[in-house]
C-alpha cells in the first residue's frame, strides 16, 4: 500500500485504483435519452446537446456549455447531469452538456468540431445571451474546453466570458515522463494517459496540432479569462500549472484552485467530502461572478436538490 499522502477528506483514496480499465469502460456508454428536468436536442448526425433551462423569468439568460471527461475515449454526457442542474439551479443559468464523437474512432479534430458547433448552437439560441457564455468541463473536458476557447478566439464568432478548466488534459507530452510515482496516482494512471493520447491525436501523434494539445500552443494572448483547479496527486498537476503560468504571462486574467493531496476526479468520486464541496463551489463563484448570474429568486428550489 502506498505511503503517499492524500488529502484527509478523501477517505476512499488508499482504496481506489492507480489507472481505470479502459477496455472495460469503452464497452459502457449511456443511451441517449432525455435528462430529468431537461431536454435532450439533437444538433445534427454527429453531436447532441442535454440542455437544462431555468423558469423563463429573464430572458435572455447566461449559459454555461460543459463538456464531460473520459480521455477523449470513454463516457457520456449523463456524466454531466448533476453538476449542470445545480448550476441552472443555484445561478439561473442556461447550461448545456455536449455529447461529443470518441477517439479512436473519432480522433482529433473531430471531438473538438463537436464542441465547436454545439457552442455555436447555444450561440444562437434565442433565450441565450451570447455575450454572457461560459464554457468549461473535467479531465479532457477541461482539455477538450482549453482548445474550445483558443478555437473559439482563432475564429473570432464567440468569444467566452470563462473558461472553467478542471484538473484538465492538456499536454501529451506527460504521457513520456518517467519521474512520476506512479503509487501517488488514483484513476488515471501513466499507460491510461499513453494510450489515450495516442487514440485522440491518431495519425498527428508524431507532429500533434497545437490546438490537439493545448499545452503547446504557442501564444495565448486573448484566450478567454480562466478558472483552472487541480489536485497535487494529480498525473495532470505540473502540466496544469504549467499552462497557468502561461496564461498569466500571456495577461490571461486566471485563478488558480490547488488541492493539495487531491487525485484525479476526486469531486467526482466523492462528492460529499467537504474539500469537493469547496472545489466545486470555487467554480460555482466563478461562474457566478464571471456571468453575471446570481441565485435564484427567494423560494425558488434548485433544480437537482
Amino acid at each position: 500500500m502506498s505511503k503517499h499522502v492524500f488529502h484527509p477528506d478523501l477517505r476512499l483514496a488508499r482504496f481506489l485504483p492507480r489507472g481505470v480499465p479502459l477496455g472495460l469502460a469503452r464497452r459502457f456508454r449511456a443511451k441517449p435519452k432525455a435528462p430529468h428536468d431537461g431536454t435532450l436536442v439533437r444538433i445534427n448526425a454527429d453531436v447532441a446537446v442535454r440542455v437544462f433551462r431555468p423558469p423563463p423569468e429573464s430572458r435572455p439568460a447566461p449559459a454555461l456549455l460543459w463538456i464531460h471527461g473520459g480521455g477523449y475515449v470513454i463516457g457520456d454526457a449523463t456524466m454531466s447531469d448533476s453538476w449542470c442542474r445545480e448550476v441552472t439551479g443555484r445561478l439561473g443559468v442556461i447550461t448545456a452538456a455536449v455529447e461529443y464523437r470518441l477517439a479512436p474512432q473519432h480522433p482529433f479534430p473531430a471531438p473538438l468540431e463537436d464542441c465547436y458547433t454545439a457552442l455555436r448552437w447555444l450561440s444562437n439560441e434565442s433565450d441565450v445571451d451570447a455575450d454572457r457564455i461560459a464554457i468549461g468541463g473535467e479531465s479532457a473536458g477541461g482539455g477538450l474546453a482549453a482548445a474550445l476557447a483558443l478555437l473559439a478566439k482563432e475564429r473570432g464568432e464567440i468569444r467566452p466570458v470563462l473558461q472553467v478548466l478542471s484538473y484538465p488534459m492538456l499536454d501529451d507530452r506527460t504521457a513520456q515522463r518517467t519521474d512520476i510515482d506512479p503509487a501517488s496516482l488514483r484513476m488515471w494512471s501513466q499507460r491510461n494517459n499513453r494510450w489515450a493520447w495516442n487514440a485522440y491525436l491518431g495519425a498527428h501523434a508524431s507532429t500533434p496540432p497545437q490546438l490537439a494539445a493545448p499545452g503547446r500552443y504557442d501564444d495565448l494572448t486573448g484566450v478567454a479569462p480562466t478558472w483552472i483547479g487541480v489536485g497535487t496527486s494529480d498525473l495532470f498537476y505540473d502540466e496544469d500549472l504549467a499552462y497557468v503560468e502561461r496564461l498569466r504571462q500571456a495577461g490571461v486574467p486566471c485563478e488558480l484552485q490547488r488541492v493539495p493531496g487531491a487525485y484525479h476526479g476526486f469531486d467526482l468520486i466523492e462528492p460529499g467530502a467537504a474539500v469537493s464541496i469547496a472545489y466545486k463551489e470555487s467554480q460555482m463563484t466563478a461562474l457566478e461572478r464571471a456571468l453575471g448570474a446570481g441565485p435564484p429568486k427567494e423560494g425558488r428550489t434548485p433544480v437537482g436538490t
